[in-house]
């Protein structure tokens, strides 16, 4: 074979090396077109849904911050009764103190 024709084969095999490169780039890309459309979509839903999930505990919190803001309703009966109860436990052990602070030990316990 001459050189002309070598060089011939070598340039048309050259230019069939390049389209084939340049097609299997256009296959890539569009693959990784819809590759990344597909994790764009995720996070798309995922980010929908988070917001969601908050809402959620933000209500819950706030229900249970005004179940415990409402103050139980304490009666002086209430506090009686807990002074007495203290008041068994103290002679029960022997130790020392007054009705009176019996009385405002059962205030402080019930009003926690």
């Amino acid at each position: 074979m001459s050189a002309k024709k070598k060089s011939a084969k070598k340039a048309v095999s050259a230019k069939k090396v390049s389209a084939a490169k340049k097609a299997t780039k256009k296959v890539s890309k569009k693959v990784a077109k819809k590759a990344t459309k597909k994790v764009v979509a995720k996070k798309a839903t995922v980010k929908k849904k988070a917001p969601a999930k908050k809402a959620t505990v933000k209500k819950t919190v706030a229900k249970k911050a005004a179940v415990r803001k409402e103050p139980k309703e304490i009666t002086s009966e209430d506090i009686g009764k807990a002074a007495y109860l203290l008041f068994l436990k103290r002679q029960e052990t022997g130790a020392p103190g007054t009705s009176e602070g019996d009385w405002i030990e059962a205030e402080r316990l019930l009003r926690k």
